[in-house]
C-alpha cells in the first residue's frame, strides 16, 4: 500500500506517519499545505523517532502541489484544519500539532501516530 500523509507545515506529524509507515514496511510519503514551518523536520521530531529506532533525519518537508496524490492507494490528514480540496483525503487523523512544543508533546504525538499507522497494516 502507498500511503500520502499530510499536514500543514509537513515538519512533524505527517513527517512522522511518514516515518512510521516506511518502518513498518508501507510505501509513504508526506507533504505540507504550506511551507512556512521552514526547510527541515523538526529537531524534536527527529528526536521522538530515533527513540523507537527510526531515523527521519534525512527526509524534507515538501509541498502537496509538487507531489503526485493520484499514485497514493490512501491519503490521511493529520488535522488542525488542513483542507486539500483538489485531493480527496481517506480520513482525518486529528491529531494536535506538537510544533513548538516539549519533546513530551512530540511523544505523545508519535505514539498516537503509531497506533493509526499500524492500525493501516493489521
Amino acid at each position: 500500500m502507498r500511503v500520502l500523509f499530510v499536514c500543514v507545515g509537513n515538519t512533524c506529524r505527517s513527517q512522522m506517519a511518514e516515518g512510521w509507515a516506511k518502518h513498518l514496511g508501507l510505501e509513504a510519503a508526506s507533504a505540507g499545505t504550506s511551507m512556512m514551518s521552514g526547510s527541515l523536520v523538526a529537531a524534536n521530531a527527529v528526536i521522538a523517532m530515533a527513540e523507537k529506532g527510526i531515523d527521519i533525519s534525512h527526509q524534507q518537508p515538501s509541498l502537496v502541489d509538487d507531489v503526485d496524490h493520484t499514485s497514493f492507494d490512501k491519503v490521511f490528514s493529520m488535522g488542525c484544519g488542513v483542507s486539500c480540496p483538489n485531493i480527496p483525503l481517506d480520513g482525518d487523523w486529528d491529531l494536535d500539532d506538537p510544533y513548538g512544543h516539549s519533546l513530551n508533546n512530540y511523544r505523545k504525538t508519535r505514539d498516537a501516530i503509531e497506533a493509526h499507522v499500524r492500525g493501516l497494516i493489521e
